[in-house]
């Protein structure tokens, strides 16, 4: 990703007032996945004039412009992400929530093997792992 929300955004003809940068800018600091709740308390700390009717329509807006990706994981929070990061895929913690991001060459070939079998040139996908951490011994 070698430009930022902000820029994707402009590009894209979006008139991008304050709360919008700052909701923006918010976004492309995360290194997590946060819900609007999330995010409007993030750039509320930054401009406390940022409402949560305001964050909810910006979100509602970059999704649209193909800015954000819309994540649901299962536990009725829908939740965010830039949308040109590089590819990745979700291991779901079911008991604290974590989202872990990861990325196997193993499971990249295996799928672009199996689409092929199918007779199918790979065009994308999404894969979310849901699990439990292990027992540790000792």
């Amino acid at each position: 990703m070698t430009d930022t929300i902000i820029s994707r955004c402009e590009a894209r003809g979006l008139r991008m007032t304050g709360p919008r940068r700052t909701i923006a800018r918010v976004l492309q600091e995360s290194d997590d996945h946060p819900d609007v709740e999330e995010l409007h308390a993030r750039a509320n700390a930054q401009d406390s004039g940022i409402s949560l009717a305001t964050v909810y329509r910006t979100v509602k807006l970059f999704e649209e412009s193909g800015i954000l990706e819309r994540l649901e994981f299962g536990d009725g929070r829908a939740r965010y992400e830039d949308a040109d990061r590089d590819h990745h895929d979700h291991l779901i913690d079911l008991n604290s929530g974590e989202v872990i991001e990861f990325c196997d060459p193993e499971i990249e070939e295996l799928q672009e093997k199996i689409a092929q079998k199918l007779g199918y040139q790979l065009k994308g996908h999404k894969l979310e792992l849901y699990g439990v951490p292990l027992k540790k011994n000792g």
